[in-house]
């Protein structure tokens, strides 16, 4: 069966065409958004199946959030898409701009099979004491509780260091962080999602490319007695924050070449990453009896060395001396007091296309 997985991202589109169990890509392609995504769409899904020039028998398509209601792979039709766009206020950067993918790869390719994987449907087993907040019963009634993202990339990280340290899913405890333009750490026990930093929203947790993280929320209350609009302030946390708010860049590769040259606004963006990030690695291994990896993935944990090896001189577990075993494209980066480091480069296309064959097939 061939596959065209849709991973639709704030600042692009990104498509491979995955042949299970093959899982090198017949072909893959990242297409910047035309004007905002969602009215360039169409052209950019366009471009990608002309790109790809193969026949297609199903796609899967990347869906951040899936709200209670999709809690694993959903075969898509009129209902199902308006179910994932009444998320949209939950997930703003990344609803709109899927729906749009989904709807024009069915304009395009009305008669094939396509099918959403959701990134909060493997954080579905977290425990209760994971997923409500502290607040009144009503809120919660109300809907208002943690649900988790990143879960497809997570999911692949659970299965490759299975692969790599010879061990079953059902034995391992790792904490996956995933660092990159959004970043989420999650404990893993025996394949099982028990907590995540990320929560209702893509915006709590961790400080990220654009994203604030988690802020004292009487910030926002402050800065609404002080004459800004909510849409105002909702921005400025989604887009001008994190990274780009200290540093202006949210390209780590860029801001350790400018740390490196003395550049402070460089070096204290860095510092609060690393920071914050060691912090939400250390209270996730909370909930978990032993450590047996620390898996690093995502295009911060895959790529930024430097960053990897301040983490984990933080956390005072394990010590990288910046070498690494290469394991089949991923890397076996330690080991210390029964804990290994990995770092694994995200495949949620790989995740996806496994559940649309699930989802087609019926089984």
């Amino acid at each position: 069966m061939r596959i065209l997985v849709l991973n639709a991202g704030s600042s692009n589109l990104k498509a491979s065409l995955i042949e299970p169990p093959n899982r090198a890509p017949a072909f893959e392609r990242t297409i910047g958004w035309i004007d905002d995504g969602r009215d360039g769409a169409s052209a950019t899904v366009r471009d990608v199946l002309k790109a790809a020039d193969e026949p297609i028998d199903a796609i899967g398509h990347r869906v951040v959030h899936g709200g209670e209601r999709f809690t694993g792979p959903t075969r898509l039709d009129d209902t199902a898409i308006d179910g994932i766009e009444s998320m949209t206020e939950l997930a703003p950067l990344h609803i709109p701009l899927g729906v749009a993918t989904i709807r024009s790869a069915r304009q395009f390719l009305p008669d094939v099979p396509q099918v959403a994987a959701f990134d909060t449907a493997f954080h579905a087993t977290l425990p209760e004491s994971a997923r409500r907040y502290p607040v009144p019963d009503d809120w919660a009634r109300a809907g208002i509780r943690r649900f988790g993202f990143h879960g497809l990339s997570v999911a692949w990280s659970v299965q490759r260091a299975s692969e790599i340290l010879d061990r079953r899913v059902e034995e391992l405890s790792l904490v996956v962080a995933h660092l990159g333009g959004g970043c989420s750490v999650t404990a893993v026990d025996a394949g099982r999602s028990v907590d995540t930093s990320m929560g209702m929203t893509p915006l709590e947790g961790l400080m990220m490319g654009t994203r604030a993280g988690s802020i004292d929320p009487g910030i926002v209350f402050h800065r609404l007695r002080d004459g800004q609009p909510a849409e105002t302030i909702e921005s400025d946390l989604d887009l001008r924050s994190g990274l780009v708010g200290i540093a202006g860049s949210a390209d780590m590769g860029q801001l350790l070449e400018r740390e490196a040259g003395g550049d402070d606004r460089a070096r204290l963006a860095v510092e609060m990453f690393v920071r914050r990030a060691a912090a939400a690695i250390a209270a996730s291994a909370t909930n978990l009896a032993t450590i047996d990896a620390i898996v690093f993935t995502g295009g911060i944990g895959e790529h930024a060395q430097s960053v990897r090896t301040r983490i984990c001189g933080r956390l005072h577990l394990v010590q990288l001396d910046g070498r690494e075993r290469e394991v089949e494209g991923d890397g076996w980066l330690g080991t210390t007091s029964d804990t290994s480091v990995l770092r694994i480069t995200a495949r949620e296309d790989l995740v996806i296309a496994a559940q649309v064959v699930a989802v087609v097939r019926g089984t």
